[in-house]
């Protein structure tokens, strides 16, 4: 599913909101009777709220997390990218180029020293080579790339701390 975008219109999280984003957060497949239990209402009004806050943007999108090294991209590369210009369209032209590229996880634009930081992950250090020789230096405009490499994951969150 898609994100949608968020509803121009304010809205107010209560309490029992906040408690059905963590439940949800904690376990999407929960069924609306079990987040009801667990927040304290019926189910009625439970699905109700959900349907609210997906309506309004608040819930942008389902999905299933998958352990990356199990499918066999153990990789994870951050790339800093500066831009020759920062100029609208320049901006808007690299991030049109990476969009459709499913090895980007990630991608911020950001203040100071780079332009963009990118998460990237990739099965190998060849297939880094080639998405870097084949895709991230054709686009135009780039004036520097520097790559880091991940040594291991510490922490990784879904969950934000409403």
């Amino acid at each position: 599913m898609p994100p949608r975008s968020v509803n121009s219109a304010k809205t107010e999280l209560t309490g029992i909101d906040r408690r059905i984003l963590r439940a949800l957060q904690e376990d999407g497949r929960m069924t609306i009777q079990a987040i009801a239990d667990r927040v304290g209402l019926s189910a009625s009004p439970c699905l109700r709220r959900i349907r609210q806050m997906e309506e309004a943007g608040i819930i942008a999108a389902y999905s299933a997390v998958v352990d990356q090294k199990a499918v066999g991209l153990p990789v994870s590369v951050f790339i800093s990218i500066k831009l020759e210009r920062q100029r609208a369209e320049e901006l808007d032209r690299f991030g049109a180029a990476i969009a459709g590229w499913p090895e980007v996880m990630e991608c911020y634009l950001m203040t100071g020293q780079f332009d963009f930081l990118l998460r990237v992950v990739c099965a190998d250090l060849a297939a880094y080579e080639a998405f870097l020789r084949q895709k991230l230096t054709q686009v135009a405009g780039v004036s520097s790339i520097e790559s880091s490499f991940s040594l291991g994951q510490v922490k990784y969150s879904r969950v934000l701390p409403i």
